[in-house]
């Protein structure tokens, strides 16, 4: 089964939300608009992927802020600013903050479904970052020397050696870290390697 895409949009300008609208009605995206950020953050589930298309320049709280919120409340959203008073400084500080995409307004379609197709992949990269990050955390000290053991290769034997451990105790702690961190083999277990360095 094939799922929508979650696009939000934040602009006060209604002209702009209305044009939106109609350009990304022939993608199978699911639109939703919002005409300030306030209306935006009460509403949508942050915490999941998605993309946001912001005004860079709206009242009661920019687009410049509201993604300062996004990244303090550890959102894995991919953002895209648009903007009709854009300048260089401002483009750069969205980047480095972590923005995807910067537009002048008016933008070209085209351009900007690449951008938005970007920023789900981004945003879906993020998200699993997250999670991972997420069950890692919820390892003992003793499972996470476990964990590094097994992804070195070692096996149940060479593990119990040399954290001077019963095989059964290496073998309960192997079926704890597996069944924590959701994966169905120790091979996926490489995809946590990052968060040992």
């Amino acid at each position: 089964m094939h799922m929508l895409k979650d696009i939000y949009m934040v602009d006060d300008d209604l002209a702009i939300l209305d044009s939106m609208q109609f350009m990304l009605l022939q993608y199978e995206y699911n639109l939703q608009v919002f005409n300030s950020a306030i209306s935006f953050i009460n509403t949508i589930d942050i915490t999941l992927p998605g993309c946001l298309i912001v005004d860079s320049k709206m009242p009661e709280i920019t687009g410049q802020e509201l993604q300062q919120k996004l990244i303090a409340a550890n959102s894995p959203l991919g953002i895209i600013f648009l903007t009709g008073h854009g300048d260089l400084p401002m483009a750069v500080n969205a980047f480095r903050q972590g923005a995807c995409y910067f537009f002048q307004k008016p933008v070209n379609g085209k351009e900007l479904v690449v951008a938005i197709e970007k920023a789900f992949t981004c945003s879906h990269k993020m998200f699993e970052s997250i999670l991972l990050k997420q069950r890692y955390n919820t390892l003992t000290e003793r499972e996470i020397q476990v964990l590094h053991l097994l992804i070195e290769g070692k096996t149940n034997k060479q593990m119990a050696d040399e954290l001077y451990l019963s095989l059964r105790t290496i073998e309960v702690h192997r079926s704890k870290i597996i069944k924590k961190l959701a994966v169905h083999n120790a091979a996926e277990l490489a995809k946590f390697s990052p968060l040992l360095a």
